[in-house]
């Protein structure tokens, strides 16, 4: 059943406020859609032959091309995500669906959606995806990380597009199945979006006349991991990048997340009362380590050296939900132990880290919270997993039985990765997004941001320090300042929540790119998800490896801290 949403009959008034923030906010000349819109959506609806698409592809067919009128703000009751509640107001647009023939028959279509504004400021943002995809992203929604109380890229006048990554998910199946037709895995791997891209370059060149002057990609989880292959793959076609919580190094990831589940089995798994008490203990432990008790670890390096799960194990004879049993003692060592590839991995990877600390007890819905929505679940985990496991279990299991053994009955208890070295081989170096040769992305100007999320329980944090620091390590300190920078929200969960994590990467990567002004002073914000979107909370967005230490005055406000060593 859908959502309920409330609607609020400011919207259109606010609807026309972001319309004239955009104004201010492009700098540039808008282009308009054609002197009378309508026809000129209409007249959209033409094939984009395959010539105009960079990799081998079937044409693209466009199945609808519509003026939409101008919609008003709504928030959803509850979401997987805080940002997720929002529907932020959308201007009047021409929307174009279509879809991208394979060339594998046996293969599904690419379907995209290119939102054209009426008034163009010259630029586009392409939207990444989510888990497994199979869904169309619209390009319709906050920016990852976006600012509940500003402007969408559209409502600046951006060109808007996004895919479902050349598949969609289907009643029944789970949604790594896919995964069995080679066409559909490079698709979600990487050509997909460079399809998309260029199909939707092909559609402003005939809506304004001209290509866009600057190309923006943003992405989280998923999504991030394809910003981060954009850059690596395709480094002449975008200018900006941004690429939040990615799940980077993805073999590592799925083999390990597969063996934390695996650890919770039998005596290993946590009920939830024993994971709010780890969580209690960290907080008691680490908490006001940086001077102010706000239940946020802002060090979860010096806490996961400060913490012991063994300080909460069961006195000799006695169990139950205030201490830990042997086996859930090394589940917590197992979650935050590196897993170590017995088979080579593409980029000579061989180690995916162990997962970060803080946030255990974060509540949980759908895609949102810590623990008991990656790790643990709210029951122990099956085989086949349920939905009351964690999301870790059911993601990793799956893409161990559909993109490694491709044997949808495997048990992964059973499964060894050696015995499918070959294959592992096959599909890392497909979607480990993992090459630090930046070079030339660097060489024509492109600009990165990423942003891990510390209490992330989908994937480790530290997978994307791993990888940063791969990059520094390639191509040197000051060459690497020029164009890419890692950042770190402390007590956030994969989705947003937590603790304070919005802030508007979309306006600081496009005054690097377009400016030359590279970030600082950025803040993160804690916001109501309800108009006006009061700000909770506010915190420094710290550079790695710097962290936010409180300085002195109201907790709540970003100035009282100090981003430091």
């Amino acid at each position: 059943m859908a959502i309920p949403k409330t609607l609020f009959r400011g919207g259109a008034m606010l609807a026309s406020a972001v319309l004239l923030a955009a104004c201010s906010t492009t700098g540039s000349q808008s282009l308009p859609l054609g002197a009378n819109p309508a026809a000129a959506c209409a007249a959209l609806a033409a094939p984009v032959a395959s010539a105009a698409i960079g990799l081998p592809s079937g044409a693209a067919t466009i199945d609808s091309a519509t003026l939409v009128p101008a919609s008003a703000l709504a928030v959803a009751e509850r979401g997987p995500s805080p940002a997720s509640r929002i529907t932020p107001p959308t201007p009047a647009h021409c929307k174009v669906l279509g879809r991208i023939a394979p060339l594998d028959p046996s293969a599904p279509p690419i379907l995209f959606q290119v939102n054209l504004p009426l008034a163009w400021n010259g630029r586009s943002v392409q939207y990444g995806g989510g888990g497994f995809n199979g869904v169309l992203i619209t390009g319709l929604s906050l920016v990852p990380a976006g600012r509940f109380d500003r402007p969408t890229p559209l409502a600046q006048g951006y060109v808007t597009y996004g895919t479902d990554s050349g598949h969609q998910n289907v009643a029944g199946q789970p949604p790594q199945a896919f995964a069995l037709n080679d066409e559909a895995l490079v698709n979600f791997a990487h050509a997909s979006y460079k399809k998309v891209r260029d199909v939707a370059v092909a559609l402003m060149q005939r809506a304004y006349g001209q290509a866009p002057q600057k190309l923006y990609f943003v992405g989280s989880s998923e999504g991030g991991r394809e910003a981060l292959t954009m850059a690596q793959r395709y480094p002449q076609d975008f200018d900006g990048i941004f690429s939040r919580v990615p799940v980077i190094n993805w073999t590592g990831l799925q083999h390990a997340g597969t063996r934390n589940g695996i650890a919770t089995f039998g005596e290993g798994w946590l009920r939830p009362a024993q994971v709010q008490l780890v969580h209690n203990a960290v907080l008691a432990s680490c908490d006001a380590a940086d001077g102010a008790a706000d239940r946020i670890v802002s060090n979860p390096v010096a806490c996961l050296q400060r913490f012991d799960p063994a300080s909460l194990r069961c006195a000799a004879g006695t169990s139950g939900d205030n201490c830990l049993n042997d086996a859930q003692v090394q589940a917590v060592r197992t979650l935050r132990s590196p897993w170590r590839s017995p088979v080579p991995l593409a980029n000579g990877v061989a180690v995916y880290p162990g997962w970060g600390i803080g946030g255990e007890g974060t509540p949980a819905f759908a895609s949102m919270g810590g623990w008991n929505a990656w790790w643990t679940g709210t029951s122990a985990p099956t085989v086949p997993p349920q939905p009351s496991n964690g999301i870790a279990w059911f993601y990793g299991s799956g893409a161990l039985q559909y993109f490694y053994a491709r044997n949808p009955t495997l048990d992964v208890r059973n499964y060894r990765a050696e015995d499918f070295a070959a294959r592992i081989a096959t599909v890392s170096q497909l979607m480990d997004s993992t090459d630090p040769d930046l070079s030339a992305f660097a060489a024509r100007g492109g600009k990165l941001l990423m942003l891990e999320h510390m209490a992330d329980y989908a994937q480790s944090p530290f997978a994307g320090v791993l990888y940063y620091e791969s990059v520094v390590a390639r191509m040197g300190r000051d060459n690497t300042d020029r164009f890419m920078r890692l950042y770190t929200a402390p007590g956030v969960d994969h989705v947003g929540s937590g603790a304070p994590a919005n802030v508007d990467m979309l306006a600081a990567l496009a005054d690097w790119v377009e400016r030359g002004r590279a970030p600082a002073g950025l803040q993160l914000a804690e916001q109501e998800v309800q108009p006006p979107f009061r700000i909770v909370r506010a915190r420094p967005l710290c550079e790695w490896p710097l962290w936010p230490r409180f300085t002195g005055g109201d907790v709540s406000q970003a100035a009282s801290f100090q981003c430091i060593r």
